[in-house]
């Protein structure tokens, strides 16, 4: 047995396309659009009005009450991703050394609750909630997870702002080489979308009233409009091979690799350099080489900057072959989930590993010049795939990349 192979034993999703990993992998394989007008709250006349919403979501379906009233909607999306992905891996906690499970989870925390706190105390401080610090901090999501759970292992936080999805699973991959662990709940999760969008106040993904919304999220295309916000949570449970194998887990693909970098160049422009380095550096530690990499999970975020650096990235990682790995953007139907996008795309690389189908980038429909690579444009593509890149940039010069391969 490989003691440093890490494999994937467990998935877990709640996005805009779906509920459980079926609905949103149905919705990614077919080019369904998750993007829409936002619809809880009034968004008046503010120019970003649409969003990658969370659809019918119930938390009572996944915890009890008492829990609703005590985890924000952040924590909430994690609980129901990690209790479906404990069921896909088989797992009952009240038979695992609960000690030896742990819990790394990216999120931004809960800033919608800090602006309604902020409202509340000009109108009555008096009236706040008391577990408000449980609802609102960023390290309560993972606490939370682990709490419902019953995982007394190491509990982390991460925020590499829209690296932190992948950075979850790099650092949960690193503490289960190193032997700080057997299982650890890996993900991100995300609820900010509604108040990110109006804070922006048409920073980014600003559309036009007479647009039409289904296309505002448009990775790698010259009429892009800037990214648009996602809610949702993604959750993998990750076990050493000896683990998995000694209780006779399903395994469905192994983490083979994680590379990080940092642009130390501009808080908002990407450094392409130093994305291939992070790049390079993934597939180097999963023992691969450029040649072996099937697929390319885009971070993809339809903004002029960071397509344009990605695109460069690859044709330095890749050189004269970077023509003929098919690249792909689930954010053109899910909008980008920041600290949780990683982990929710992660998702999609396995699913892509096992059914040979790579996702289309869709709203792909004026090829960019200076981006010239191959997107997967609008339909899905069926190939096999045995060995997944997925990139992740983060604003402020964050780099982590991943490579999942079929075990």
């Amino acid at each position: 047995m490989d003691a440093n192979k890490i494999v994937i034993t467990g998935l877990g999703v709640v996005s805009p396309l779906g509920l459980t990993v079926d609905e949103h992998w149905d919705g990614l394989a077919n080019g369904r659009n998750g993007v829409g007008p936002i619809t809880s709250l009034d968004v008046g006349k503010c120019p970003v009005y649409v969003a990658g919403e969370v659809k019918n979501f119930e938390p009572l379906d996944f915890m009890e009450i008492k829990r609703v009233d005590r985890a924000g909607k952040s924590a909430q999306y994690a609980i129901a991703a990690t209790r479906m992905a404990l069921e896909s891996a088989g797992i009952d906690m009240s038979k695992m050394n609960e000690q030896r499970v742990g819990t790394v989870i990216s999120t931004s925390g809960m800033t919608y609750l800090a602006i309604d706190v902020a409202d509340k105390i000009r109108s009555n401080p008096r009236r706040l909630n008391p577990l408000l610090i449980n609802k609102m901090g960023p390290s309560m999501v993972a606490a939370q997870v682990g709490l419902v759970m019953g995982a007394k292992g190491l509990n982390t936080t991460l925020n590499s702002a829209c690296a932190s999805g992948s950075d979850a699973l790099g650092t949960a991959l690193s503490h289960l080489r190193l032997g700080h662990a057997d299982v650890i709940i890996a993900g991100g999760a995300e609820s900010n979308v509604n108040i990110l969008a109006i804070a922006t106040c048409g920073a980014v993904g600003a559309l036009s009233r007479e647009q039409d919304p289904a296309k505002a999220s448009r990775p790698f295309d010259l009429n892009r409009n800037g990214f648009v916000f996602g809610d949702g949570a993604g959750i993998l449970i990750l076990e050493t091979y000896e683990h998995a194998a000694g209780r006779g887990a399903p395994i469905l693909a192994e983490l083979a690799g994680a590379g990080w970098s940092f642009d130390a160049y501009n808080e908002a422009a990407p450094d392409a350099n130093q994305q291939a380095v992070a790049m390079g550096n993934a597939i180097t530690d999963a023992g691969l080489k450029t040649v072996d990499i099937d697929h390319i999970n885009a971070h993809g975020t339809a903004t002029k900057l960071n397509d344009l650096a990605e695109t460069q990235a690859t044709k330095i990682v890749f050189g004269a072959d970077a023509h003929k790995v098919p690249m792909s953007s689930n954010k053109s139907m899910i909008g980008h989930l920041a600290c949780a996008a990683g982990a929710v795309e992660a998702v999609a690389m396995v699913k892509t590993i096992e059914t040979g189908i790579i996702p289309p980038t869709i709203n792909y429909e004026t090829p960019d010049p200076e981006c010239d690579l191959d997107y997967v444009p609008n339909v899905a593509r069926k190939q096999k795939v045995d060995v997944v890149l997925s990139n992740s940039f983060g604003m402020g010069g964050q780099n982590t990349c991943v490579v999942i391969r079929r075990a």
